[in-house]
């Protein structure tokens, strides 16, 4: 199997975690978004949305992280995708949660902003209402994560592990990149010590802090 993949994409990483972790084995093939690689017309033909990640399952293609890590944890048997049906869908669920709430905020409203210049508004009073904006409901959903969803448990979904916590670190780890302090989440802070003490953690997410944490490492942001 293909992944077409980028060590920095919020989205790959989830999939490099899943795959370290239950010993899947891919063809990792790098498609370099700050070269604009993604945008040739040869990527276009693999993937018409022009985004990573991408799978390649002998003739089978299939794009959307979420999408994906369903896919892979099925077909390896992993226990991180339960086969009850409401253990299921409570995994769903907070997959479902983290793409159309925090990513939207985290990500697209206040990291990318500020960090790629494809993503800055072109005024900077409209910039600065967006950052503000955005941050106030970030913080918001991080509260709701914090107090409502994970609470006093180990994981995203009880005490054991699942696809949605990859999915779901991936996407509040975004916040290392603007320095923000999770120490006013308590819950959401012990659940990311959790998964960054996974052994696969450090190999799995090297490039996206040499690649994308380090080099803003200077950098000014408006917070979360």
């Amino acid at each position: 199997m293909k992944l077409y993949y980028h060590p920095v994409s919020t989205t790959s990483r989830p999939i490099m975690l899943l795959a370290a972790d239950e010993g899947i084995e891919l063809d990792y093939r790098l498609v370099d978004l700050f070269t604009g690689a993604h945008l040739a017309p040869d990527y276009a033909c693999i993937n018409p949305c022009q985004q990573v990640p991408l799978l390649e399952d002998g003739e089978f293609r299939l794009s959307e992280s979420s999408a994906i890590l369903k896919y892979l944890a099925e077909k390896a048997g992993s226990a991180a995708y339960p086969t009850d049906l409401r253990q299921r869908a409570r995994v769903n669920e907070m997959m479902d949660w983290f793409n159309t709430g925090l990513l939207r905020e985290l990500g697209y409203g206040s990291v990318y902003p500020q960090t790629l210049p494809q993503h800055k508004r072109g005024d900077a009073a409209v910039q600065a209402a967006h950052l503000a904006w955005s941050g106030e409901r970030a913080r918001r959903w991080l509260s709701i994560l914090d107090r409502d969803l994970i609470g006093t448990r180990t994981f995203l979904c009880g005490t054991r592990l699942t696809i949605a916590d990859y999915l779901g670190a991936c996407i509040v780890t975004l916040g290392d990149v603007t320095r923000l302090d999770y120490s006013p989440w308590k819950n959401v802070s012990r659940w990311i010590a959790t998964m960054k003490a996974r052994p696969s953690w450090d190999e799995v997410n090297e490039g996206f802090y040499t690649g994308f944490v380090q080099p803003c490492r200077e950098m000014a942001f408006v917070g979360v």
